[in-house]
């Protein structure tokens, strides 16, 4: 009977070897990913994919935004998701603008796709992307040029991806924009972020002496103390206390780094001595990025638009706006509240959206002390059609002008089926010059699903991503250029077929170059002129 009893056990301990390596195995499959470029895949074949550009359109430059270069950020329009601390979407390169140019593509992951999201760039131009997949958020650098895999680094897998396969709801995991998505690049060209586990971590892309590239961690600090992380996990799958994410890490102008949370924490980090001071919103949500100037943080929750300075190093509300949040969620957006990042231009001005049942409306609002008979608010303009009107993405702000997509009707690529029923339209607002209101200068019934758009200062040009419906069902997915001053398609370049291009709210990305990049669900792809 003891010899039965160490053969089952013996027999057991074998299957129970074979079952861990069996998932370490299919972890190796889903995560391994080779430095050779392998194409994204279209599901239609024999599509048109000829480029058109119009030939009466004349590129203008355009003055530059006036946003200072921030001390402890890289390159302003190199830096972060939002073309810096202004988050004004504007670069000042000569993006791709004619009919004479190549798109190359890349696919992430390994068995399982990853959808690259955020793109900076490192000071010797490759892009420094993160990339999210199934086991973890993955930081990668790309040669510039070929799109070779240069370097990676795997971050903690989200909370959100046990939780949504627990409840069986992928919504859950786009719904979530905490875990390193709104990173930032430095001065030194280390990628700044919070990653799933509360941890704020600085990591740096580093060439070694034989000419090959690494990602190397240089500081972490554990911010648990501060961020409740009863989260689930494959080891506490019936979580019953609180978990909270950090969304978005920000530098000011004196070095310390803001940080907010998607439950309404926000505070302050000094990289110096490691102090953390933090306050709240007393429930409110925060699921976007910010925006920092000199003066402070603007920093939008689901109930209002706060300024904030550190006093001490504690955040102080300087000036809170509250808007219409409407009476729920929409189709097009995350959560019951604004889904734009603020954006700061001109010389004093911010915007950004509410969520009002009817019409989402655009504030425009002054940043700084109010004159004597000044409001606080310039104006609110609503926007697009009755009852289909939402965006989730951050406006292009340029000197007096808005310029912001309706992303109406869409989910995200794993649940979206009827293609149809996104509304479409982007328009362009701007500030009166004597400042008693706004005014609508164009529309374009354009369809953008979930893009982060561009404006290239170096041509005059907005970059969108677009789709057209072909006969099959499936969809041609395009980056379209519309001129800022007239609001006309001048460019359209096809990419490709299939869910692969569908960006599903990825960013566009201008390189100091021109390149122009698009984050994909299944990896990404670049624009250039031949």
């Amino acid at each position: 009977m003891k010899k039965f009893f160490r053969f089952i056990f013996k027999a057991l301990l074998v299957l129970l070897l074979i079952l861990v390596a069996g998932l370490f195995f299919v972890k190796w499959r889903i995560d391994h990913e080779v430095a050779l470029v392998t194409p994204l895949s279209m599901s239609t074949e024999d599509v048109d994919l000829t480029p058109r550009s119009d030939p009466a359109f004349v590129p203008q430059i355009l003055p530059p935004t006036g946003e200072p270069q921030h001390p402890y950020m890289a390159a302003t329009d190199t830096s972060a998701m939002h073309s810096g601390s202004w988050e004004s979407d504007t670069h000042p390169a000569k993006a791709v603008s004619s009919a004479d140019v190549e798109v190359i593509t890349r696919r992430a992951g390994g068995a399982a796709a990853r959808q690259c999201a955020t793109f900076t760039f490192i000071k010797q131009g490759h892009p420094l992307i993160l990339c999210g997949g199934f086991t973890s958020f993955r930081l990668q650098l790309l040669d510039k040029d070929s799109l070779e895999l240069l370097a990676m680094y795997d971050l903690p897998m989200r909370p959100s991806t046990f939780e949504a396969m627990v409840k069986r709801d992928t919504d859950i995991i786009f719904t979530d924009t905490s875990g390193g998505a709104y990173m930032y690049l430095d001065n030194e060209d280390r990628a700044v972020l919070a990653d799933a586990k509360q941890r704020i971590r600085r990591i740096k892309a580093e060439q070694l002496d034989n000419g090959k590239w690494q990602f190397r961690e240089t500081d972490s600090w554990d911010m648990t103390d501060y961020v409740p992380n009863d989260c689930y996990h494959w080891n506490n799958l019936r979580p019953t206390g609180e978990c909270d994410g950090i969304t978005t890490v920000m530098p000011d102008y004196n070095g310390l780094l803001w940080w907010v949370t998607r439950k309404g924490r926000v505070g302050s980090l000094n990289p110096e001595t490691g102090k953390v001071v933090a306050t709240d919103l007393g429930g409110e949500e925060i699921q976007n990025s910010f925006a920092l100037d000199e003066d402070g943080a603007y920093i939008v929750s689901d109930h209002a638009m706060y300024h904030m300075k550190l006093v001490d190093g504690m955040p102080t509300q300087q000036w809170r706006v509250p808007y219409d949040r409407g009476s729920g969620r929409k189709v097009g957006s995350i959560n019951q509240g604004s889904g734009t990042s603020p954006s700061l231009f001109g010389e004093n001005y911010l915007t950004f959206t509410d969520n009002a049942d009817d019409h989402m409306n655009i504030y425009v609002a002054r940043r700084g002390a109010l004159a004597e008979g000044e409001a606080r608010v310039i104006c609110k303009v609503p926007v697009f059609t009755k009852g289909k009107s939402v965006t989730d993405n951050s406006m292009i702000a340029y000197d007096r002008s808005i310029i912001l997509e309706n992303n109406s009707g869409y989910t995200n690529s794993m649940i979206q089926k009827d293609y149809s029923v996104i509304e479409g339209g982007v328009v362009r607002v701007d500030v009166l010059e004597d400042e008693s209101g706004c005014e609508t200068i164009w529309t374009n019934p354009l369809k953008v699903p979930s893009v982060v758009p561009k404006l290239s200062l170096g041509n005059g040009i907005a970059y969108f991503y677009s789709f057209e419906l072909l006969e099959n069902g499936d969809r041609l997915w395009s980056l379209v250029g519309l001129d800022y001053e007239t609001g006309k398609e001048v460019v359209r370049i096809p990419t490709g077929t299939g869910e692969a291009f569908n960006n599903n709210w990825a960013s566009i990305a201008i390189d100091p170059e021109g390149g122009t990049w698009v984050g994909t669900r299944e990896g990404l792809l670049k624009v250039r002129e031949k």
